[in-house]
């Protein structure tokens, strides 16, 4: 169980200087304001100090979908699965939920990036802020570019007369200022004397020598240089389908401002037509026009809600998917080969993540908001009073489908349903122009057949009349949507039989009369008749005392025939004539 995430305006924070949250060139932490110190790099790309991380608030996070498949439920004799709990923290910057590794927040990706633009900043500012990385005590004053160490003037002078770096390059702070990279070596977490030069495709991460000899014996692998190429190119291709996503965001951003400009002047213009109507009738339509200026206030001030609930759910996921590509490109234009490869892997999945959200292209509210000056609205103090505000709209929920074609049709026969549209509180709408779409396809093959064609006639009383002519006997989905949304009871089954067999014969009283008086006359029903008379008369044995048809025998009118081919004697024997 996750903690409740704040307000999405909460979420949307800058950084001093009117900087919106991001990595790219980023050298103080979001919480602290000062340079990094050990920064680490959170899935949803923001970089923090270590410190920082640690002292914010950890919660539990429970996860019932892994664990001991034999743990079985409280309160249930089945097997289930045992909750696993691990420790979470929220993210400063967007209030994310970060689920911490089992080594915590030390275990989280170091962002090298932002290490390497807090050393080049301290060199632009004279050496300022930056400690020996020997004796970790005096300002830096040289910087050793064989061992990429930062030294002092003491230390300086002791490196240069130790044998082994004697010879070693030193070179002042201020030559260093136009550099882009003055980052150290990166070194292996399991091996801290050996440098991360290798790349395991096996694990997908960077190793050391040693970690080839040992955990990862076996494993192919190869220089990082080597393997840069395929895997920044992965990285550069999942870059390139996120850029569509910062343009269609701030796209639906401008609409939102659109639709929020066209509400207001419509109801600035509403507002005008009930000033206008409400001047005649002094006190009583004052009275009455307040009230409705009160309900039109009502109204936009729910539609502006929504727009800015909107708009705030835009821009999160705007800031969002704009702090992943300004991370991915920094780290693609500065970052070195080994940089890449290990953030890799934390790139890759939030930009996944990002672009697999949903969200609506076209975002706004329905502003279709009229007066109606002409009906009645009630009294007031004895005063009738006329003028309503109408934002009714049909419900897709409230909808309804009824017809005796619902669930059975026959093959190659018309079967017709009608549709009725009704508000949110339930009632007809009493007009048509809705959007209903209708879609027939067979059950078993909705993905792969071609739908039935339909037809929808709108009966302009807020029903639609929809027919249609199944082609074949079997199962059929039947889908009603009204703006795109199911109606009640959408989507239902319909079992289309085979088509229905036509009676051949009579549905009459008795066999005797309908053969006009025939001696041979024969009925399905079995009936005879004294005297030789092979058919079925009134009154006498045999006779099933009610209609019924010559030809099978069937009592109802609108039955199926079953009759077929030697059931009976030959249909000659049989001359039925209507009475």
């Amino acid at each position: 169980m996750s903690r409740p995430r704040k307000p999405p305006l909460a979420l949307v924070g800058t950084l001093p200087g009117g900087t919106a949250p991001g990595h790219a060139g980023k050298t103080r932490c979001p919480l602290c304001m000062c340079l990094f110190k050990a920064p680490r790099l959170l899935p949803c790309l923001h970089t923090v100090c270590t410190q920082c991380l640690e002292q914010l608030a950890p919660f539990s996070v429970v996860d019932l979908r892994g664990g001991d498949p034999d743990w079985v439920s409280e309160g249930s004799g089945s097997p289930g699965l045992k909750p696993q709990q691990h420790v979470g923290i929220l993210c400063p910057v967007c209030d994310a939920q970060v689920d911490l590794p089992a080594g915590g927040v030390k275990a989280l990706t170091i962002d090298h990036l932002a290490v390497n633009d807090v050393m080049l900043q301290s060199l632009r500012g004279e050496g300022q802020g930056l400690v020996c990385d020997l004796c970790s005590d005096r300002e830096v004053e040289k910087r050793c570019q064989t061992c990429k160490a930062n030294l002092c003037q003491f230390c300086c002078q002791a490196h240069r007369r130790q044998k082994k770096t004697t010879h070693h390059t030193m070179v002042d702070l201020k030559d260093l200022k136009d550099c882009s990279r003055v980052g150290k070596p990166i070194l292996c977490p399991s091996h801290p004397a050996e440098e991360l030069r290798l790349f395991c495709e096996l694990c997908d991460r960077p190793v050391c020598r040693d970690c080839v000899v040992g955990e990862h014996r076996e494993h192919p692998y190869d220089f990082t240089s080597n393997v840069i190429h395929k895997h920044g190119e992965s990285v550069r291709d999942l870059l390139k389908g996120t850029h569509p996503h910062v343009e269609a965001l701030e796209e639906a951003l401008a609409q939102i401002k659109g639709s929020s400009s066209a509400l207001q002047e419509q109801v600035e213009a509403v507002a005008a037509d009930i000033q206008a109507f409400s001047e005649g009738y002094i006190k009583a339509i004052g009275e009455h026009r307040d009230r409705l200026l009160k309900q039109l206030e009502d109204i936009r001030s729910q539609k502006e809600n929504s727009l800015q609930l909107q708009k705030a759910q835009l821009e999160q996921l705007l800031a969002d998917t704009r702090t992943g590509v300004e991370f991915t490109e920094h780290l693609l234009a500065s970052g070195s080969d080994l940089e890449i490869l290990i953030t890799k892997g934390v790139v890759v999945e939030r930009l996944t993540k990002l672009n697999q959200i949903e969200y609506s292209a076209h975002p706004g509210v329905n502003d279709k908001i009229c007066f109606f000056p002409e009906e009645k609205a009630g009294r007031c103090h004895g005063y009738e009073m006329y003028g309503i505000i109408n934002t009714r709209e049909v419900d897709p929920a409230k909808c309804v489908i009824i017809g005796e074609d619902l669930h059975r049709a026959r093959e190659k026969q018309p079967a017709s349903f009608t549709l009725l549209c009704k508000d949110t509180a339930g009632e007809s709408m009493g007009r048509g122009g809705d959007n209903v779409q209708v879609t027939v396809v067979p059950k078993d093959k909705i993905e792969s057949s071609s739908p039935v064609r339909t037809m929808v006639q709108d009966k302009k009383d807020g029903t639609y009349y929809i027919s249609y002519i199944p082609k074949e006997a079997g199962l059929y989905t039947v889908l009603v949507r009204v703006k795109d949304q199911h109606v009640q009871g959408s989507p239902f089954t319909v079992n289309v039989r085979k088509r229905q067999r036509t009676h051949p014969g009579v549905f009459h009283c008795c066999s005797f009369c309908s053969s006009g008086g025939q001696k041979t006359a024969r009925c399905a029903c079995g009936g005879t008749m004294p005297g030789g008379y092979l058919g079925c008369g009134h009154g006498h044995r045999g006779h099933p005392g009610r209609p019924h048809w010559s030809c099978c025998g069937k009592f109802n009118e609108k039955a199926e025939c079953t009759w077929t081919d030697g059931q009976n004697l030959s249909r000659s024997l049989l001359r039925t004539v209507a009475l």
